[in-house]
């Protein structure tokens, strides 16, 4: 059988181009399901090594997910109760720390402006830090009213998030199943291609959850350490909030650079040099995660053109907004597989002509009978 080695040409990167769009449209629309799948996902890949450890020592696929799952849901069922009194003071001092640390970054900016109208005539003329710091009052007092509403969207989210690991289960249970049965309804002449795609997808898949999984324990361990040696408090969580928050491009990001600054700025007032520090510490983890540990990671997992991957998240958030930023990159690279390898199928005609020739087999087969 003769294969195709070259990659996929102008007309197939137009119809991957095309479903990846359509299936952000698409996931927009069920982003209530498709979250706790994403979650779900990163779940599977998790815990799916120690499945296999416990099948390889003898047990049963069933039992080993069961074992695995239930080991899960004891660690976090037990962390969530050791933090749940430090978690309900937080919940019930929540507008009063938001418009805390509100206001410490609103203090923070004067005061770097007031030095810059000191340095600049033009701007002291302007009355920048004067307009700037009237307009965020107002703008505070605003975000502080919708502080409750937000509350109530984000635990209207919570009951469709316990999906995860209900989902997260099943793949580890019935994933072999689900790939058996869907090989079971494709053509034989196709059977090998589809084999391959099935083991393509789930490498695609696999190594960019468990790329993201590694992406951010680095960034956990690096903002983590580096707001330690400075003596922020709480860098661990601040550390993990904006790890998972960078799984987001650019928004995540900002917003979680904007957490730090704001978080130094209320803990330290009267030094307002460690805001400066945390902003340069939070940019050297940022290019140390773009150019350093992206492409020991996730770069590995998604061959693609940097040229590629950056128009695509552009398209990925006009298309679908945030939620379009965060399944562009994990789509794309399925959608690629899948597209590749349709491609191949498609133009190889040693395999469309074994199709043709078995269709034609299984209608003499059915009409043997009847001549």
């Amino acid at each position: 059988m003769t294969t195709n080695n070259h990659g996929p040409g102008p007309v197939v990167w137009a119809g991957i181009i095309a479903g990846t769009c359509l299936l952000l449209f698409a996931l927009q629309k069920l982003l209530w399901l498709v979250v706790p799948f994403l979650l779900a996902l990163v779940l599977y890949y998790m815990l799916r090594p120690l499945v296999q450890g416990l099948v390889l020592r003898g047990m049963g696929r069933d039992g080993a997910a069961s074992a695995v799952m239930l080991g899960f849901l004891a660690v976090v069922g037990a962390g969530f109760a050791l933090m749940l009194p430090r978690l309900a003071t937080q919940l019930v001092d929540g507008q009063s720390s938001v418009e805390r640390y509100m206001k410490g970054g609103i203090n923070l900016l004067e005061r770097s402006l007031r030095m810059l109208e000191a340095k600049w005539a033009l701007l002291a003329d302007a009355h920048i830090a004067e307009t700037v710091v009237h307009r965020l009052n107002n703008l505070g007092g605003d975000v502080a009213t919708h502080i409750e509403p937000l509350a109530m969207g984000i635990a209207a989210w919570m009951p469709s998030l316990l999906l995860a690991p209900f989902l997260a289960f099943f793949f580890l249970r019935d994933g072999q199943r689900f790939k058996r049965f869907l090989g079971s309804a494709v053509p034989n002449a196709f059977f090998e291609r589809t084999l391959y795609l099935l083991h393509d997808v789930d490498r695609t898949a696999r190594a960019y959850f468990q790329g993201l999984i590694e992406l951010t324990v680095l960034d956990t361990v690096t903002l983590a350490a580096g707001l330690s040696l400075m003596g922020v408090p709480g860098a661990l969580a601040l550390g993990v909030i904006c790890a998972v928050l960078a799984w987001i491009p650019y928004v995540g990001s900002i917003l979680g650079g904007l957490l730090v600054v704001l978080v130094a700025a209320t803990d330290f007032p009267d030094t307002p040099a460690m805001a400066y520090w945390a902003v340069m510490l939070f940019i050297f983890v940022r290019l140390l995660d773009d150019f350093v540990y992206m492409p020991l990671t996730i770069g590995k997992s998604l061959h693609m053109h940097p040229l590629v991957t950056v128009l695509m998240i552009f398209v990925g958030g006009a298309v679908a907004g945030v939620p379009g930023l965060m399944l562009v990159l994990p789509v794309l690279g399925v959608v690629m597989v899948i597209g590749a390898t349709v491609g191949q199928i498609v133009t190889d005609p040693r395999l469309m002509a074994r199709h043709r020739h078995a269709r034609l087999l299984r209608k003499q087969h059915a009409s043997l009978d009847l001549n």
